[in-house]
């Protein structure tokens, strides 16, 4: 299983807007495409959304599954595109630990 911990820093005042166009528009077109998203957090203090995305038959299927949301006409018909929110962006690959 690939997960990827996704840290966005929204422009300042743009959270609450932010967060209901990934709502309505980005995490449904991402688990249309296979993608789990195990849960989405906010830290309105630092205008932050920090969310978990998940694909179920690793990297592979994820880099594949991603670049299909990418040139998806549903992606490029977001109007406006929530993207034009995000101010810094950073996405990590996450590798699990086990535990005793």
């Amino acid at each position: 299983m690939a997960t990827q911990l996704r840290d966005y820093r929204i422009v300042t005042g743009e959270l609450e807007r932010f967060v209901e166009e990934w709502r309505t528009q980005l995490a449904p077109l991402r688990r249309s495409l296979g993608f789990e998203i195990p849960g989405a957090w906010t830290v309105t203090e630092e205008q932050r959304f920090i969310w978990l995305l998940r694909h179920p038959a690793g990297w592979e299927a994820f880099d594949a599954a991603d670049q299909a949301y990418f040139a998806s006409p549903e992606r490029a018909s977001f109007d406006p595109d929530p993207a034009r929110l995000i101010q810094e962006q950073r996405n990590s690959r996450l590798t699990d630990v086990e535990l005793p």
